[in-house]
């Protein structure tokens, strides 16, 4: 009786469905834009291609609106719908071919091959079902919340599109029955009132905004939803007030499209923000369709407003999730790929189109089997694939590929099944390489490595006999015990030792005493990982005697492999080699000085010829009484013994003992003051340029010395250019470095100031450079040169802790450079001004001065000298005697000293005699000084220096200047 009674309800349930939708009167009726804006708008909601509005009548269905099918009834017995309007409000099927209500639905099973829908039930007031807004896919898909609460939306919209017509429709015909009876005319306009009310109550509920227009384009209707949204008020918002509930942005092009569209009376649609009554915007998409009277003419509007802000966000989230995976797959290298369930390709790169060698539209949504010219190949690439999605895990597959050039290739394909948000197989990515000349190689490899196979065979023999027959001594060490692993025959050739007998220990055991702590170091290094090079050592043979040994060893695996030779007798003659080249350079060295006492004798005679001849001429003078040519024999005398001086200084220089008064110095400023001594010295026909840099460090050397050693530079500059010429004297810092002075022997790195001085003239030869500070070498024609000058100039830079330097090129001149070390401290002192002896350097004090020369003649002279200015002098004739007299309660003011002093050095004298009087004042005389090279840490404050021979003035003004210090 139950099951009866379900078929009887049932029954009745289907009649007053029919009958509801039989009230609409709109089965195969003309399509109608409001009902097709609709099904356009459910499919762009849903991302569908196919969207329709379905009647569902008696046996059969209609469909009123539909995008993506071109037709408009389909059998009833395949239908989705038919299912859907036995649901609630909504029916979901993700996969159709995963649905056993769908197993034999032609539909499914063959084309279009659908696999996704979803329908929202189009229902009365009543609830009854007469159809559905549906949307479909060949692809199977979910729907987000938002999705199906907007298909249900569009459903309720649909349902007042359907009662507006209705009521239209109502209203339309009791219109015409009007004409016929007043009294109809009232029931009609009675009915279209109530029809209005309906529509206005119906649209006051539905959960989008609604919206009426006259044929103006004034807005003479919007429901609640619209004030609820906006927070506008009825007055605010009709007419055309709606428009100020839009976004200042928007409004301009909300408004010209509604106008035009109004003038056009044509579909209206608008995506614009509206605000929101607290204040916020939201994008919303607004569309009507327009109305017209049965006569034609035309209405206005009746629209719907509905909040697309999340779907506007979906929609550019995704824009930018596509546009960078774009990115990403036209940026990665080779084909990159994603199929779907059924093997269609969804998406491609550029690689995949070269590949192919067809556009990307004959590719996208077609099978391998579909788009490749070789069907078997595209057969092959399937299964692989359908392998990949029912495995449901990635494989890396070698695939042989036919280019549409007829080229084969092979290609490493990478594929792996993408996967639902449930976690079901829904289709594979994939990416190939073409991996064609990699095979290649790798052929080529495997035959290489056999041919090497071969090779090593035949090696392991060659070193077999290396290992051998080799003279030099090879052996395998152990790295972390320093012990012998292995040693060679020649170990036994070279020792005495048997290789049984040096395998297994330690190498401490064969090497000499005074050789393990280098033996030691070298094995560390070794540990560290660098090999050793050339070390040497001594190992202790078998005999008892001692081999030298010289080690390229590698280390390798904990282990050491070594070449030892054995250069015993490569040592001895090595030290014989070195013992005949000593000999060779002091016969070197004695010739030099042979040639070096040869010109010192005979410039010194032609010297002592002048003096002593002037003397004897002057006594001869004396002895007649004729004074009228004394002045003249003096005059030659001084002039002969100061070049005597100049000589000594020079020879003095060369050897490097010439006595220096070293000062802090600019070279600047000297420079500059030398440029008129130096424009007389060069003549008219030389330019001089003088270059110097800003910035100049200080020096500490002899300014004299300096003077003179430019001066002679020049002046050779000056011989070198008889044509004329240019003249640079150039100043400069400069910095030579580890490189430098490893290439220069002489030099050691650090600060210098650098004086180069370079002519036009006609350059020297390599030959005459390597020769050029040789003592007595000179160039120049015989009598216009000692060959002196540059030895002196060499001898003065070394003297001074610096550095000389040649650049010269025959015919294009010569640079000179002088190097003299920086100075750090306390900048020049100004000299003092060189007065005359006369009045002025006598003294008023009576001060007490002890002399110390053990020469008699010299010490004679300064106690001369003393007494005639007025000073106390006290005399010793050497440093015992000397220090006798300091270790007195005498006064003295002032010590002067020689250095060269017999027993006790002048120096030795003067530290003994500060012992007891700190404040003592020291004048140092020299003319040879072996402990006075220069002043660093030998003039301590309050000592001076002068240079034997010296001018009577140059001593007194020197005493004098002494002792005015406070």
């Amino acid at each position: 009786m139950n099951e009866l009674h379900d078929v009887a309800a049932g029954d009745d349930r289907e009649r007053r469905r029919l009958s509801a939708l039989a009230s609409y009167d709109v089965l195969d009726t003309p399509r109608e834009l409001a009902f097709d804006e609709v099904a356009a708008l459910a499919g762009r909601l849903c991302d569908t291609p196919i969207a329709v509005v379905n009647l569902i009548g008696d046996g059969r269905q209609f469909f009123k609106a539909e995008v993506g099918l071109g037709v408009r009834e389909t059998p009833l017995e395949s239908s989705f719908c038919a299912k859907a309007i036995m649901e609630e409000d909504f029916l979901l099927v993700p996969d159709a071919t995963q649905d056993p209500r769908f197993d034999c639905n032609p539909l499914v099973v063959n084309e279009p091959h659908l696999r996704f829908y979803a329908g929202a039930l189009l229902k009365t007031d009543d609830g009854l079902p007469i159809g559905t807004l549906c949307v479909l896919d060949t692809r199977p898909k979910q729907l987000t919340d938002f999705q199906q609460e907007a298909l249900r939306m569009l459903a309720r919209q649909v349902m007042v599109q359907l009662e507006l017509r209705r009521a239209l429709d109502e209203r339309n015909r009791q219109l015409k029955e009007s004409e016929a009876s007043e009294r109809h005319l009232r029931i009609a306009r009675s009915e279209a009132a109530d029809s209005e009310a309906r529509f206005r109550n119906m649209a006051d509920n539905t959960p989008v905004m609604m919206w009426v227009t006259d044929a103006e384009g004034t807005c003479t209707y919007l429901n609640r939803g619209w004030y609820e949204f906006t927070g506008q008020r009825e007055e605010e918002a009709l007419g055309y007030g709606w428009l100020d509930a839009t976004h200042p942005d928007d409004k301009g092009d909300a408004a010209q499209a509604f106008l035009e569209a109004n003038a056009a009376q044509s579909p209206f649609r608008q995506e614009y923000r509206l605000r929101r009554a607290d204040g916020g915007y939201r994008w919303v998409i607004d569309a009507a369709s327009p109305r017209f009277g049965e006569d034609g003419k035309y209405l206005g509007y009746v629209g719907s407003v509905i909040d697309i802000d999340e779907r506007r966000e979906a929609e550019d989230a995704l824009r930018s999730a596509k546009t960078l995976l774009e990115a990403v797959m036209e940026a990665v290298p080779g084909v990159v790929y994603a199929k779907d369930r059924d093997g269609r390709m969804i998406a491609a790169n550029r690689g995949t189109v070269e590949l192919v060698g067809k556009p990307l539209s004959d590719i996208i949504g077609r099978t391998d089997r579909e788009f490749l010219d070789d069907r078997e190949q595209g057969e092959t690439v399937m299964a692989n694939d359908a392998r990949v999605m029912a495995d449901n895990h990635g494989e890396a597959i070698e695939e042989d590929i036919t280019y549409p050039d007829g080229r084969r290739a092979v290609w490493l394909s990478t594929k792996a099944p993408f996967r639902d948000a449930e976690g079901a197989v829904i289709g594979l990515v994939g990416s190939s390489l073409d991996i064609t000349e990699r095979k290649r190689v790798e052929d080529q490899l495997r035959a290489l490595n056999a041919d090497l196979e071969r090779e090593v065979l035949e090696r392991s023999r060659e070193r077999g006999l290396i290992w051998q027959l080799s003279l030099d001594l090879l052996s395998v060490i152990d790295i972390q015990s320093a012990t012998f692993d292995a040693v060679n025959p020649a170990w036994g050739g070279a020792l005495g030792w048997p290789a049984d007998e040096i395998q297994g220990r330690p190498f401490a055991d064969f090497a000499h005493p005074d050789d393990l702590d280098a033996s030691a170091a070298a094995f560390a290094q070794v540990r560290a990982g660098s090999p050793v090079m050339q070390f040497e050592n001594r190992y202790r043979a078998r005999n008892g005697d001692w081999r030298w040994l010289s080690w390229v060893a590698v280390p390798e695996g904990g282990k050491l492999y070594s070449v030892t030779r054995d250069v015993t007798e490569e040592k001895a003659r090595q030290a014989e080699l070195e013992a005949a080249q000593e000999q060779l350079r002091q016969a070197q060295k004695m010739e030099a000085v042979g040639q070096l006492t040869g010109g010192i004798a005979h410039d010194f005679n032609n010297l002592l010829t002048g003096v002593i001849g002037s003397l004897d001429m002057m006594q001869r003078q004396f002895a007649k009484g004729d004074m009228s040519k004394v002045e003249r024999y003096t005059t030659t005398a001084i002039t002969s013994a100061n070049r005597a001086a100049a000589l000594t200084h020079r020879l003095l220089a060369f050897s490097r003992r010439q006595p220096l008064d070293p000062k802090p110095v600019s070279a600047n400023r000297l420079v500059t003051g030398m440029e008129e001594l130096l424009r007389r010295t060069i003549g008219e026909a030389v330019r001089l340029e003088i270059v110097t840099a800003g910035g100049l460090w200080q020096t500490l050397c002899d300014p004299h010395q300096l003077e003179s050693a430019i001066l002679n530079l020049a002046i050779n500059a000056r011989d070198a250019m008889p044509e004329g010429g240019t003249l640079t004297i150039e100043t400069c810092n400069a910095h030579l470095d580890d490189a430098y002075s490893a290439r220069q022997r002489e030099v050691t790195p650090g600060q210098y100031v650098c004086i180069c001085v370079t002519d036009t003239g006609v350059g020297m030869t390599a030959d005459t450079i390597s020769k050029a500070f040789e003592p007595f070498f000179t160039t120049k024609p015989i009598g216009q040169g000692t060959g002196l000058g540059l030895s002196m100039i060499y001898g003065f830079a070394r003297q001074s802790e610096g550095y000389a330097k040649i650049y010269s090129e025959v015919g294009k001149g010569t640079t000179f450079k002088l190097y003299l070390p920086r100075h750090y401290g306390e900048g020049e002192e100004d000299e003092g001004h060189t007065t005359e002896l006369g009045d002025e350097l006598r003294t008023e004090r009576g001060e007490v001065v002890l002399v110390v020369e053990d020469e008699t003649a010299v010490r004679s002279l300064v106690i001369d000298v003393l007494e005639e200015l007025g000073y106390q002098a006290i005399e010793a004739v050497d440093g015992p005697s000397g220090l006798k007299i300091l270790q007195s309660t005498r006064r003295i003011d002032l010590l002067v000293t020689d250095i060269g002093l017999p027993g006790l050095n002048g120096r030795q004298l003067a530290d003994a005699a500060r012992e007891r009087r700190p404040e003592l004042k020291v004048l140092f005389m020299t003319g040879y000084a072996e402990n006075a090279t220069i002043a660093n840490g030998f003039l301590d404050p309050g000592m001076s220096m002068i240079t034997k021979p010296f001018a009577i003035d140059a001593i007194a003004t020197r005493i004098r200047s002494i002792i005015e210090i406070s």
